[in-house]
């Protein structure tokens, strides 16, 4: 295996505690496949990425994130088999409307589980327990993330209900503080093919 990419352009998670994520300003995200299975696609061995059925869908759904949120430009992004790198900018000074609510966000992103269906049996509010606290109900950067994960699921699900596709839970950030560190992750994102290669020792 080569070590020539080995931790060079390794771009370590920054989660901040008690950081407001719907603040306007850059952040890198990194959202893997459940068990890191490479749902996606390919990597050909010119560096190439073939996207799948449901790798072609979920760059599709990318797209639409803007749509849906108007407060969101998207800037670099990459599919690879298992996992999704992209950058996402927050600009709450955008003209538009910010709420871009519709019935996709309720659909889970993995699994569904007995709390899911227990909360719909009983009618709970919007929030669960933490009501209107939930930081789902926000203009936020969890809030794009999970629509993102879910209107792909329910895609994916619509064209192949036996698929057993689905994400991992959570996902990664890092808050991109300047141009620097913007240029450094963008790279990164772009390199991705490579090291891929690099890896499976193409």
């Amino acid at each position: 295996m080569s070590e020539k990419f080995q931790n060079k352009y390794r771009i370590e998670s920054a989660r901040m505690k008690n950081y407001d994520y719907g603040k306007n300003g850059g952040y890198f995200v990194t959202i893997n496949a459940y068990n890191h299975e490479c749902f996606f696609g390919n990597v050909t061995v010119n560096n190439q990425i073939e996207l799948s059925e449901i790798g072609m869908i979920v760059n599709k759904i990318w797209g639409l994130i803007p749509k849906q949120f108007s407060f969101i430009r998207l800037d670099e992004m990459i599919i690879m088999p298992n996992h999704i790198h992209g950058v996402l900018w927050i600009d709450k000074n955008r003209d538009g409307d910010c709420d871009g609510r519709d019935a996709i966000n309720r659909v889970s992103t993995g699994k569904t589980n007995k709390t899911d269906e227990t909360n719909k049996t009983n009618n709970n509010p919007p929030g669960g327990i933490t009501k209107n606290n939930n930081p789902m109900l926000h203009d936020n950067l969890s809030r794009v993330i999970r629509w993102f994960k879910g209107r792909c699921t329910f895609e994916i699900n619509k064209i192949n209900p036996e698929s057993d596709f689905a994400w991992q839970a959570r996902f990664h950030d890092r808050i991109i503080r300047d141009y620097d560190e913007l240029e450094r992750i963008q790279y990164y994102i772009k390199m991705n093919p490579i090291k891929w290669n690099e890896k499976l020792d193409i």
